[in-house]
Parts: structure tokens; C-alpha cells; sequence
């Protein structure tokens, strides 16, 4: 495979699923000010294909959406996902672009959803700096920052991400991880990333807001409950959802938010 936009393939992440691939371009070696308003969105960027089986199809490209001064070095760098139910997330450390979260469910239309950026190191000329790496581990975000130590964020929840969708992210524990390795996302049973759900069929319209309200309700009782009680809500809200597929304009998420009510009914 070749691209022209490319200068260094410096890295690959896949999606959780393994239906997609994003590959990273270090051009300038992470030394040299690529994000100014006169680089092109596609130097410096991310690449990214969805895969079936051994054959790959590009569909666009990520780069920082905030143009970066001339005395800042920047460009997609080392970064991991954010295990976010249902979505395709990633934390990605710029240099002194900073960190970009974005999401990249839709690999045609690739979004920052949220950001951390310390400004130039020095306003009046380029010195090296900045976000080395952005990883995701056991709820944080840990940045190692070349010139200025270590940072450790927190998502805040928004319009782009809400709260259960974090909650969700931080049942993903790892006792060990090598950032260099994929290891495959698996959720726990949990009335969280059911929630996380429904607040992604909210955000989508993939379900239409009374149906949003009753399940929420359907929910939020059966996780008061208990026993066969809390059995038969489930039960019935698995009913209900199945017969909202049909009408749904997400029914995948809709088939994942059943199958989360199912097990959380065993």
C-alpha cells in the first residue's frame, strides 16, 4: 500500500472489533511544526480503512483540527483507544498540539469530541516538546509530556460523551498493559454500559424519544429490583426493544443494548 499524503508510517491501531485500521504519519519525525494553517489536513495525519478479510479501503483522514503555531512540533503521534461501548474513541498524543480524543466509529467522517492542549512551550521560537504519547489506562489518561513531566487527565462528560459512557469505559480494567499490544475490549454485564447505550441512541436518533424515556424508566426500575422481579423487567424491556429494531435507524446499537438487557436478565 502507498500514499502520497504519507512521508513515515509510524504506527497502526485497530478498532475494537477489528473491522477497521487507522495508521499514523510522523512526517518530520515529531520534531518539525506540521499542524500551521498552511499544512494540509492530509500531512501529518491519520489514515483511515475499514477491513474485509485481507483487503483494505481508505476512507479519510484525521489531523488536529486546531491549526498549531510555527514554533510548536506537531503531528499524529502514539495513542490508544478508549474503551467506550459501541464506539470507536482514541486518545492520540500531537507534541505540542497537545492530545486529541476523537471519535472514529464513522471512518468516513472521523470528530474530536474532546481536547488537552499547554500552548507553545516557547511563543518566540520551536523547541522540542509535547505530548509524547497519550494512553488510555484504567480511567485516566496518562500524557507523557517531553518537556514538562507527566500528565494524568479525566474525560469530562458533554454533548459528545456522557457520563455512563465514561462510567462504562472504566469497567475495562488492566493489571498490566504494553500500549504497543491490542488487547480485546470485553464489558461486563452492567446496567451502566446499558445506559451507555441508550444515551448513544439518544445522541443518534436511533430511537425516538418517548421509546428512549420508557427504556431509561425500564432500566432504572429493574435495577432497583431484584430476583424474579427484576428477571420478567428485563425480559419485557428485551421484548419491547426487539419490536424497536425494526423501526430503528441504529438497529445495530439497538441489537447491543438487547443483548446487554438479556444478559443483565440471566
Amino acid at each position: 500500500m502507498s500514499d502520497s499524503n504519507f512521508s513515515f508510517w509510524h504506527s497502526a491501531t485497530f478498532n475494537n472489533d477489528g473491522s477497521k485500521i487507522l495508521f499514523t504519519d510522523e512526517w518530520g519525525g515529531g520534531l518539525q511544526p506540521r499542524c500551521r494553517v498552511t499544512d494540509k489536513p492530509e500531512w501529518g495525519a491519520d489514515a483511515i480503512f475499514t477491513l474485509s478479510g485481507s483487503a483494505m479501503a481508505f476512507k479519510s483522514y484525521y489531523k488536529l483540527p486546531v491549526p498549531q503555531t510555527a514554533n510548536e512540533n506537531c503531528v499524529a503521534h502514539n495513542g490508544t483507544l478508549i474503551p467506550v461501548p459501541g464506539r470507536d474513541i482514541m486518545a492520540q498524543g500531537w507534541y505540542q498540539g497537545g492530545i486529541s480524543v476523537f471519535d472514529w466509529t464513522d471512518p468516513s467522517h472521523p470528530k474530536e469530541i474532546a481536547f488537552f492542549d499547554r500552548g507553545p512551550m516557547d511563543s518566540t521560537k520551536l523547541v522540542g516538546a509535547g505530548s509524547w504519547s497519550a494512553y488510555w489506562y484504567n480511567g485516566y489518561i496518562i500524557s507523557s509530556e517531553i518537556a514538562r513531566g507527566l500528565d494524568i487527565l479525566e474525560l469530562q462528560p458533554g454533548a459528545l460523551l456522557s457520563q455512563n459512557e465514561i462510567d462504562a469505559a472504566k469497567l475495562i480494567h488492566f493489571d498490566y498493559l504494553n500500549a504497543q499490544d491490542q488487547q480485546k475490549l470485553v464489558w461486563p454485564a452492567s446496567f451502566v454500559v446499558a445506559r451507555a447505550y441508550v444515551d448513544q441512541l439518544e445522541r443518534s436518533h436511533g430511537l425516538p424519544a418517548t421509546r428512549i424515556k420508557v427504556t431509561r424508566d425500564a432500566l432504572r426500575k429493574a435495577e432497583k429490583g431484584s430476583g424474579q422481579a427484576r428477571r420478567n423487567g428485563l425480559s419485557k424491556l428485551a421484548t419491547q426493544l426487539n419490536a424497536d429494531t425494526r423501526g430503528s435507524s441504529d438497529q445495530a446499537k439497538v441489537q447491543m443494548l438487547i443483548s446487554v438487557v438479556n444478559d443483565l436478565g440471566k
